[in-house]
């Protein structure tokens, strides 16, 4: 896990197109308290009502968390979901322009009603529709363009009719021309309409479905099957909480079990594992690292009610919780560290490590973890060349939530997010509260000038 918090280090804003079928998720929250009279079913009276992006909306909406910079590709109807469906997707800068409206088309529905946090019936409004052709020509059109500074394509296939078999030849094979990744969520039992994707996404029923078999025949064979039936470079096959299985085309194959604390709800985990592979292949993270990656989003979606957004915030705290040695972090881990402190209060304590860990040492950090409940607890190792079993005992105790090594290290952390309390310890063991993190950085003795006694 050390690694791959390293990995998100890496991460840079990339731009990644979303194209498939767009929906308006709609839902309706509230509490069930009788019976109705006229019928022996429940009465929901409504407390909330809510409408977000959904289908391939959401893939996009969950790219936008990841910090990624979006277009999308797809057809809205015209109608008052459309515009909602438009809105929503444009508040969040998302790139809008062929997000098209096709007349005649009814922007697809769902309302969930929600009763007491939990989902009791979801209704639909929606229709199947062929594209027709003059839409599909306006849109091949289009795709060059919008190929132009793309990093990756994602397709989020939801069998509602605009990814025709000609639409989605096209638009792979024109991103390979440009050496630019597709990965597909795919719909039906026919993966062949994805010839030349690098990875198509299934989840573990469609992947029985287009295999021709059913549980328990084995993953392997399943995997075996489609890859002689489609033509991609990797098959990755999402099963709810029992997490992700990855294969490739020679034959190797790794599994990932999700590490959820609870499972809450699945709904929009597959969009979540789209998205957060996506950004991941999208700044050139090896398949099996960006597969994990998006296992441990799945499962942070799946402790959500609804479709959630995990934002790389979500992800660095998890991956922090995996082991203890992420507590540790110098230059190159620390984008991570900034992610998961952004909106959280937190306070630095300089020690230097050839102190050892002394009961002065131990009692204030006992003191400083009481004082701030609220807040993180960062230790500064102000040594050059700190003693390594001095930094293993300190990520162990529960009272230090991280460790920073190296000067530099914590002058990006300062200058990007800003300490609520710095302190410094002396090797005489008096604790001084500083005005400034420059005072810590300087290591300079007069620095107590700008000090007060803890």
């Amino acid at each position: 896990m050390v690694k791959l918090i390293g990995m998100l280090s890496r991460f840079n804003p990339v731009r990644v197109l979303v194209i498939g079928d767009f929906m308006l998720d709609t839902y309706t929250t509230g509490k069930v308290k009788r019976v109705s009279p006229e019928a022996p079913v429940s009465i929901l009276h409504v407390e909330k009502e809510e409408s977000l992006a959904g289908g391939a909306g959401n893939v996009a909406l969950n790219l936008v968390a990841l910090g990624a910079k979006v277009a999308v590709v797809g057809r809205i109807g015209q109608d008052i979901a459309g515009d909602e469906l438009k809105e929503c997707l444009e508040r969040e800068g998302i790139q809008t322009d062929c997000l098209i409206y096709q007349k005649g088309f009814k922007t697809p529905v769902k309302n969930r009603l929600i009763a007491d946090l939990q989902q009791v019936l979801r209704v639909d409004f929606e229709t199947i529709s062929p594209l027709p052709e003059s839409f599909e020509a306006d849109v091949l059109r289009e795709i060059p363009a919008l190929l132009e500074k793309i990093q990756i394509v994602a397709i989020s296939d939801y069998g509602k009719g605009f990814l025709t078999p000609s639409l989605l030849a096209a638009i792979i094979n024109a991103s390979k021309e440009r050496n630019i990744p597709v990965i597909v969520d795919p719909k039906g039992d026919d993966f062949s309409r994805y010839n030349g994707a690098s990875i198509i996404k299934p989840n573990l029923s469609e992947a029985y479905a287009e295999a021709r078999l059913v549980p328990p025949a084995p993953l392997d064979k399943v995997a075996e099957r489609i890859f002689a039936s489609c033509k991609v470079d990797s098959l990755l096959i999402t099963k709810s909480e029992a997490g992700i299985s990855l294969f490739h085309m020679n034959g190797s194959a790794q599994d990932f079990p999700v590490r959820s604390k609870e499972v809450k709800d699945v709904t929009g985990a597959g969009d979540t594992v789209l998205a957060t592979i996506s950004l991941a292949l999208a700044n050139s993270l090896d398949i099996k690292y960006a597969a994990q990656l998006a296992n441990i989003a799945a499962g942070i979606a799946i402790e959500r009610s609804g479709c959630a957004r995990v934002n790389l915030s979500d992800l660095a705290e998890r991956l922090l919780e995996f082991d203890v040695e992420n507590k540790i972090f110098d230059e190159e881990h620390l984008y991570a560290l900034q992610q998961v402190l952004k909106g959280k209060r937190y306070i630095v304590l300089g020690l230097d490590s050839e102190m050892g860990m002394t009961s002065e040492v131990f009692r204030t950090l006992r003191r400083l973890a009481d004082k701030t409940k609220e807040k993180k607890l960062i230790v500064y190792i102000k040594d050059n060349e700190p003693v390594e079993d001095f930094i293993l005992m300190l990520s162990s105790f529960s009272e230090v939530d991280f460790i920073v090594l190296k000067c530099e290290s914590l002058r990006s952390l300062c200058d990007v997010i800003h300490p609520h309390q710095i302190y410094t310890m002396e090797k005489d063991g008096k604790v001084n509260m500083l005005e400034h993190a420059s005072a810590l950085l300087s290591r300079m003795r007069d620095s107590q000038n700008h000090a007060r006694v803890l």
